[in-house]
């Protein structure tokens, strides 16, 4: 039995995952938290890690380095993902928290994060043998993958990320029309390597993985259901009604408005419209009738991995 934490530094949001292994792969969740980093912010789309959100970043490692301690954790494993793969100054950021904290950042390509992703995700739900096409969204990337429960068919990583796409376009809150088209236009100019592979390898299922699908499914249970409806729970099933229902309030809605709507946390409040926009832009494009939430995402399928020895 040994207990390990699993980083996770996003664009937006660092995460934090405490496990004590069990036998063979198995293992048991001790903690899990997520600090809004916001890495990306400022910066991101000059390919820079800004100097606020750098400190940020190393504060947020030590933080989570006091709490691994009091768990009696023997290893920590960080990654870094989107801001840090992309930004110039990168290296310089992984170099810092290693000799300010000595945590090693293990900083992966888009592919790896895809393939993590996939490990975790499965975990949380039964794929089954049918195709289904997972999505990801984070402030940096978005990675896709076409899968069932015994593997990969087709994955990708791209840089749409919600921050990276606000600070592209600067959109006005609320989204305008002219926004959503912008972005419409923007998805499908770049996910043509997206439809290829559908064409490939049809689905009709989406599943989100975490992040903003969390918030989605959140607010849709605090709003029409009741939020004791995903306690416990890895895995939700959409009513693509109610999905549908909640972006057309998310297109309308202000930053301060947003701010108040129950379910959803403070550090998404800024581009869970946005996120909303791409999901509904997904679904529409690719004819998708059903939408799962994975609760589960990199950090889960990390420790998958490691704990059966292929990472």
């Amino acid at each position: 039995m040994s207990r390990i934490a699993i980083i996770d530094l996003g664009t937006n949001t660092f995460n934090l995952l405490i496990v004590e292994s069990g036998e063979g792969s198995s293992y048991q969740i001790l903690y899990s938290d997520k600090l809004a980093v916001k890495l990306g912010q400022g910066g991101i789309d000059k390919k820079q890690i800004a100097p606020e959100p750098f400190q940020r970043g190393i504060d947020a490692i030590r933080q989570y380095l006091k709490v691994a301690s009091k768990h009696g954790v023997e290893r920590v494993f960080a990654f870094g993902t989107s801001a840090i793969r992309s930004a110039e100054n990168g290296k310089d950021f992984t170099a810092a928290v290693k000799s300010e904290t000595g945590v090693d950042v293990k900083v992966i390509d888009g592919n790896t994060e895809a393939h993590y992703i996939y490990y975790g995700v499965r975990q949380a739900l039964n794929l089954g043998k049918e195709t289904s096409l997972i999505m990801d969204i984070g402030g940096g990337s978005t990675e896709f993958i076409l899968c069932n429960e015994n593997e990969v068919f087709w994955k990708a990583s791209f840089d749409l990320g919600v921050t990276r796409l606000m600070e592209k376009f600067t959109p006005e809150d609320p989204l305008s029309l002219d926004d959503v088209l912008q972005f419409e236009a923007y998805f499908e100019e770049v996910l043509k390597p997206l439809f290829e592979a559908v064409g490939q390898y049809p689905t009709d299922v989406l599943v989100g993985s975490s992040g903003s699908f969390d918030s989605f499914a959140e607010m849709i249970a605090w709003q029409m259901h009741n939020p004791r409806v995903l306690e416990g729970k890895t895995g939700y099933e959409f009513d693509l009604h109610e999905f549908y229902r909640l972006h057309q309030y998310l297109l309308v809605s202000t930053l301060e408005e947003r701010l108040q709507m129950k379910g959803l946390i403070q550090m998404r409040a800024d581009t869970i419209a946005l996120a909303g926009v791409f999901v509904n832009y997904i679904l529409q494009k690719l004819h998708i009738n059903r939408m799962r939430l994975s609760t589960y995402a990199l950090k889960e399928g990390v420790v998958s991995l490691l704990l059966s020895g292929q990472l």
